[in-house]
């Protein structure tokens, strides 16, 4: 598998369970590529919806992707704190300039005081009917949720105290450098 190259840019495709391609971030900047994790950053990139409608991201984000784990994380950098984001999806693949993975339309909000709340469990009920999700994909998503929730509960990964610090120091760092 191709690795990406820290402060090269990448889009970022999220697909649905039946291929049909679902969003499109344009620039994420990679900030670390391994084989099993990729943490990028990008701030006021377009994101291209299936449906053709765009928007911008608003405020900086700290994507993070690892390709053993059914989730990536959105840290977004707001005035009155970090926000999380987080898509319940398959681990990431990279090819092409391109890292790639499937919604699996479950999310989950956190708020700066690390209080969560779990999203879209009627849409993940629908999709699952219409696209057939096989049977293991309930137990899958749950026991990645309940990692999720102690990585929460811990301060571990990208819910650490210094982590948002590190990314964001090396996020400007390579800012800087294509300046």
């Amino acid at each position: 598998m191709a690795i990406p190259t820290e402060g090269e840019m990448i889009q970022i495709h999220s697909y649905k369970h039946n291929g049909s391609i679902h969003r499109v971030w344009q620039e994420t900047m990679v900030l670390k590529g391994t084989k099993n994790i990729v943490i990028g950053a990008n701030e006021r990139t377009l994101v291209i919806e299936a449906d053709g409608r765009t928007w911008v991201t608003r405020e900086p984000s700290i994507c993070y992707f690892h390709a053993e784990h059914w989730f990536n994380i959105i840290c977004m950098l707001r005035e009155d704190g970090v926000y999380y984001y987080i898509n319940m999806s398959s681990p990431f693949v990279y090819s092409d300039g391109r890292l790639k993975y499937i919604d699996y339309d479950l999310d989950v909000k956190v708020f700066p005081d690390m209080t969560y709340t779990i999203l879209d469990e009627d849409e993940y009920a629908q999709h699952k009917k219409e696209m057939m999700y096989p049977k293991e994909m309930d137990v899958i998503l749950e026991r990645n949720i309940e990692k999720l929730i102690s990585w929460i509960k811990q301060r571990r990964g990208p819910f650490a105290p210094d982590f948002i610090e590190a990314w964001t120091n090396r996020y400007h760092f390579y800012k800087q450098l294509n300046e």
